[in-house]
């Protein structure tokens, strides 16, 4: 490495001769791929995990709560669909905040992705873990393959998919996409036809003092459920993660963006509204796989339960495959410039796959899984080591949300060519601004709350905050004296002011 210049407080080398060629990627992705993707990522949050939001505000607050959050990534989607088109580079969120914010401002925005992606897979798996268990054969009510070793498995399955071919591993988050909309798509259809549903469902719950029916925890019951309905949306975002593998991403992300937000918001609410009334909110508030059990209601026996627990078994494969892809493109990102150790954004020679930064990212996930697991949660089983990554995850992720908006709005000033323009404006970054802020604000809350559960935030945060102390030393003590002008940080010298 030569001719370093200083920058924003950070020292670059231009890169020596074929460090880029290592770290080629190939456009395979048109817009039906990456919509596939983006549905992938986010659709087992339709089959697991919101409906802990109706024990926090019913039915009536997680409703709420659904289109408010909605609404944020609707104002995110379009940001997004304006910023990543402007600034189409591997670095997505990365890329947007560095160049609004500077380096320290794209390094922590990086992180706090890495933390989302990374945990949100590692927690995908330990719930496919759980449903898959279900389904192998036992000797004394003891499954014949540990949980430690399933998700193993799942991994390096994964990882070979992955890393094989990026086209395939695309086709591949498409056609489980579909099929879980499918899945979908057949539940409510026989919820609306089979005399399951009852509106009388959706308001079983008895209102605390001062509540109501529809909102029978109060106005702090909605707020205390926002938390819960993220997990309809989570991970459409990551697409601008993709720039660089897309055949025109001028076109094809903001498409995708779009079409995909309008797909989940149409499914949120239907899941929300559909497998609740099916099941009733009472019942289905702390159900750990209430898809499972709208289904069987609704078929009640004439469905084997083994094709059901299939059924819900493809959303997490979708989501654990697609988020699998985010993160590795996100490490790969922040290790070309320099971020992450360089090592970790090598691409294979044939496949043009960034492998090592898959592998890293597996590695990561799969160890804090066990370490959870073994730490807290020993005599229960795997999927239980959840409820605190699960935590770290969503932080990770609203700290990001929150940087994107705020840099779409600093981007917003900027003579920069935008190919797409958002019709929502300056409007659509500060709804995503205010709600995530105020979400953010709410999940640091129930730190402070008491009873069971409440230690899994605590945990969480706490992690959170090991994660940005430790990934904050290493670039002030190491990497900002060792960047490299990749196309990101060389777009964010050329147009943003020092």
């Amino acid at each position: 490495m030569n001719n370093q210049i200083q920058k924003d407080g950070v020292t670059y080398s231009k890169a020596e001769s074929g460090y880029f060629e290592q770290r080629g990627l190939n456009r395979v992705a048109g817009k039906w791929l990456l919509y596939g993707l983006g549905i992938a990522a986010v659709i087992s949050g339709d089959f697991s995990g919101w409906n802990f939001g109706i024990g926090e505000g019913g039915f009536g607050g997680l409703l709420i709560a659904t289109f408010l959050i909605g609404a944020m990534y609707v104002g995110l989607a379009f940001s997004l669909s304006e910023l990543s088109p402007a600034l189409p580079h591997t670095g997505g969120a990365y890329s947007f905040a560095r160049t609004a914010m500077g380096p320290w401002g794209g390094f922590i925005t990086g992180l706090a992705e890495n933390m989302e992606y990374v945990i949100t897979t590692a927690v995908v798996g330990t719930f496919m873990v759980g449903y898959a268990q279900e389904l192998l054969p036992k000797v004394d009510e003891v499954s014949v393959i540990p949980d430690w070793a399933l998700l193993l498995f799942i991994y390096g399955a994964f990882l070979i998919l992955n890393i094989i071919h990026v086209q395939l591993s695309l086709v591949v988050a498409l056609v489980v996409a579909g099929l879980s909309v499918l899945a979908l798509a057949v539940f409510f259809i026989a919820a609306a036809t089979t005399g399951t549903f009852s509106v009388d469902n959706l308001f079983n719950i008895v209102p605390a003092e001062g509540g109501t029916a529809f909102l029978p925890f109060g106005t702090m019951g909605l707020l205390y459920a926002m938390p819960f309905a993220v997990w309809l949306f989570l991970g459409l975002e990551q697409l601008p993660l993709a720039a660089e593998e897309s055949h025109d991403p001028k076109k094809d992300i903001p498409f995708a963006l779009i079409l995909g937000i309008l797909t989940l918001f149409t499914l949120a609410i239907l899941v929300v509204v559909l497998n609740t009334g099916v099941v009733g909110a009472e019942q289905i508030k702390a159900e750990g796989e209430p898809f499972f059990v709208g289904l069987t209601t609704v078929f009640q026996g004439n469905v084997s339960r083994t094709l059901l627990a299939l059924t819900a078994i493809i959303s997490f494969v979708a989501s654990f495959h697609a988020i699998m892809f985010a993160y590795g493109r996100n490490i790969y990102s922040l290790s070309r410039a320099g971020y992450f150790p360089t090592a970790l954004s090598k691409t294979l020679d044939k496949n043009k796959t960034p492998a090592v930064a898959l592998i890293t990212g597996a590695i990561i996930g799969y160890a804090l899984v066990i370490i959870m697991w073994k730490s807290f949660y020993s005599e229960q089983s795997l999927t239980a080591a959840s409820g605190i990554l699960l935590n770290m995850a969503v932080f990770g992720a609203m700290i990001a949300y929150i940087s994107q908006a705020v840099s779409y709005l600093i981007i917003k000033k900027m003579v920069i060519n935008r190919p797409y323009v958002s019709p929502l404006g300056n409007a659509g970054a500060w709804v995503a601004t205010i709600i995530s802020t105020g979400t953010t604000l709410i999940i640091l809350s129930n730190v402070l709350r008491e009873g069971p559960g409440f230690d899994s935030y605590r945990w969480g945060l706490l992690g959170c905050v090991l994660w940005f102390i430790i990934g904050s030393i290493y670039f002030a003590v190491h990497a900002k004296n060792k960047m490299i002008l990749s196309p990101e940080e060389e777009f964010a010298i050329e147009h943003r002011k020092s």
